[in-house]
Formats: structure tokens, C-alpha cells, sequence
């Protein structure tokens, strides 16, 4: 009985709510508000999918501890010092963007630090869709080389700021205007930011797929590299053969048709306008079940 009364003693007193004063608030807010802002800066960026692979391991850490797993534990515990460094190293420029923009945030109008671009909030409209099935075919009919890339989640503006800004309408005359040979701008991607084509010109990473045929040459392996390390969607036209290509995830499709552009733009439309309606859902009601 003594056992009994000394274990719901402990059990009250681990309940007990501590004192809390107006810093311990304060700082729970601060805290609060700078791990939910670098959770949104990093899904914005190409950080987005490796933190996904480490938020697995850290699961299997979980799970090896559960299990007292000794061996893992110390490979887990004596290399953690190497990945640390590593991710420094590898989203450097990503960290010292995040920094930079946080030296000209403004916190007076808005206090949304590390916010990358604008908020992708635009539909991706049916006229946008049109413009960009009949510019692209129309290209890949006088056999001029293109290179549209879709922003979708992970912000392209890292690439945005490696060409020439444009901000305009998306239209098949415009497209052609840009790509046509010995112009100004027809030399590397157009970046497409919901119905807009915010840049030209834009230099993007090349793939190191050995996997590609040998055959293809640098306007398709960017268009790979580029869908490798964010989650965009882009469009090739072949300057030697006029074949329409997209890539994705990594993927190459070739030779497509007009319908099946169409319905691959058609599904990101539907993405787009799933993403806006869920960043508009309170963030208690988000991943829930929809009827």
C-alpha cells in the first residue's frame, strides 16, 4: 500500500504544471515561431527531400534504441558529428540565402522570416495550360530547342536569379519570341511561376545520370538535373529531332503527344489548387481524412 501511495505521489508531481512566468511564455513563443518558419523555409527549398531520407533515419534510430540495438547505435552515435558537417556543407548556399534574407526582412508589415519568394498562391489556369501544349508544339514544329521549367512546391528562385527577369504572361507567341534562334533570350530555361513566366535565360544543374542514354545532350540532361532536386516539371523540345520530352523526379519521357502535355499540366493544376486549399484549412484540420 506504502508502494502504491509513493508511486501516485511521483505521478502528481511529474502532472504538477511548473510556474511559468511572462519570459518562460515569450520564449516558448520565440522558439514556437523559429522552428515553424524553418520548417517552412526548408519545405520551399531542395532541402526538402533529404530532410525526409534524415527524418527516416532518425526512426531508425528510434527503433534501434527501442530494441537496444548496440551495434547500430554506435555507428549512429559515432557518425553523427560527419553528417552534421555534411549538411552544413551541402545546404550551404541554402543557409546563407536564409541568412541573407533574414538581415532584409522587414518584421514591421509581416513577421515571415526566411520566406522564399512570393506565396505560390496563383492557379495554374486552363488558358496557361493551352498556351503552354500549343507553344510548346509549335516549337517542336520549326525544330527550336526549348526549356520550360514549372515551379511547383520547392522555390526555383536560387535558378531564377541566374538569368533575366521577365514577369509576364504566359502565351505561345512569347515562348516562340524567346526560344527562336540568335535572340537574346533563347539560350538556357524559362522558369514558369504559376501563370507567369518570371525569367529567361536561366542556367539550371545538369544531371549525372549515367543511366541517360548517351544520345542526349545538355538541354535534356538539365532538364533531368533540374526535376533531380526539386519537384518540378519540366518541358524539352529537341532543336535536332522536334520530339516534346518532360522530366520529373528524375524521369525522362520522350516523344510525348499534345494530349498526354495536356493532361500532365492538368494534373499539376489539380496539385496546385490541392496545395492552395490546404494552406488555407486551420493547421489542426491539415492531413485529415476529406469526405
Amino acid at each position: 500500500m506504502e508502494n502504491l501511495k509513493e508511486l501516485f505521489s511521483k505521478f502528481v508531481v511529474w502532472m504538477k504544471i511548473p510556474k511559468m512566468h511572462l519570459t518562460d511564455v515569450l520564449e516558448i513563443i520565440i522558439i514556437a515561431f523559429i522552428i515553424y518558419n524553418v520548417i517552412k523555409w526548408v519545405r520551399t527549398t531542395r532541402a526538402w527531400m533529404p530532410v525526409k531520407g534524415l527524418m527516416l533515419l532518425l526512426a531508425f534510430w528510434l527503433f534501434a534504441s527501442i530494441l537496444e540495438m548496440d551495434v547500430i547505435l554506435w555507428i549512429f552515435y559515432n557518425t553523427i558529428g560527419v553528417g552534421i558537417t555534411a549538411i552544413i556543407i551541402v545546404f550551404q548556399p541554402e543557409i546563407r540565402r536564409a541568412l541573407e534574407q533574414l538581415g532584409q526582412q522587414s518584421f514591421a508589415p509581416s513577421l515571415r522570416i526566411f520566406s522564399e519568394g512570393r506565396e505560390k498562391e496563383e492557379r495554374f489556369s486552363e488558358t496557361t495550360i493551352e498556351e503552354l501544349v500549343k507553344g510548346t508544339f509549335l516549337l517542336a514544329r520549326h525544330k527550336i530547342g526549348a526549356l520550360i521549367v514549372i515551379e511547383q512546391e520547392v522555390s526555383l528562385s536560387e535558378y531564377e536569379e541566374t538569368g533575366i527577369a521577365i514577369d509576364a504572361v504566359i502565351s505561345n507567341q512569347l515562348l516562340m519570341n524567346i526560344f527562336e534562334h540568335n535572340t537574346p533570350l533563347h539560350d538556357g530555361a524559362v522558369i514558369v511561376r504559376g501563370n507567369r513566366i518570371v525569367a529567361a535565360t536561366c542556367y539550371l544543374p545538369v544531371s549525372k545520370n549515367m543511366r541517360l542514354s548517351k544520345e542526349l545532350g545538355t538541354r535534356h540532361r538539365a532538364g533531368v538535373g533540374i526535376s533531380e532536386v526539386t519537384d518540378s516539371f519540366t518541358i524539352i523540345v529537341s532543336e535536332q529531332t522536334g520530339k516534346v520530352s518532360i522530366a520529373r523526379n528524375g524521369t525522362l519521357i520522350s516523344n510525348i503527344d499534345g494530349d498526354y502535355l495536356r493532361m500532365k499540366l492538368q494534373e499539376i493544376q489539380k496539385d496546385k489548387m490541392k496545395s492552395s486549399e490546404e494552406k488555407k484549412r486551420p493547421l489542426w484540420k491539415r492531413g485529415g481524412r476529406r469526405k
